[in-house]
């Protein structure tokens, strides 16, 4: 599985809410079933938690390095999103977060993957 230890986290910088988007468009895993590489863009969205309350974010270059961890695992599109969702709110205890992986085509199907932690607003999933 990825290495949840190399992901870091820093204080929030404002007690104000705030949404944060990441996206990595290179990511890379492995198809459990047929050993061929997977390519896929992973994005993040999520609101920290206010400063006082112990509110976190997630260091960008140890998001990177985790999701890099993923590269040579036979792991389904669904596992990836879950365990990356899972991982990240372990980490920030964000008020909420949403996790979605858009995978390129492969035989004529592409797919896409939701997954959410907390109480998401309907417009982001």
């Amino acid at each position: 599985m990825p290495d949840y230890s190399l992901l870091e986290a820093f204080p929030t910088p404002t007690e104000s809410p705030f949404v944060i988007e990441h996206v990595a468009e290179e990511f890379t895993s492995v198809c459990p079933k047929t050993g061929q590489p997977d390519f896929g863009t992973v994005t993040v969205i999520f609101e920290p938690r206010g400063g006082k309350v112990g509110g976190v974010c997630v260091e960008l270059k140890s998001l990177k390095m985790y999701l890099q961890s993923f590269r040579n695992e036979g792991i389904y599109y669904e596992a990836v999103t879950n365990a990356i969702r899972d991982d990240l709110q372990k980490l920030m205890n964000a008020k909420w977060l949403l996790v979605r992986t858009d995978w390129k085509g492969r035989g004529g199907i592409r797919s896409v993957i939701r997954a959410g932690g907390g109480d998401v607003p309907g417009r982001w999933m």
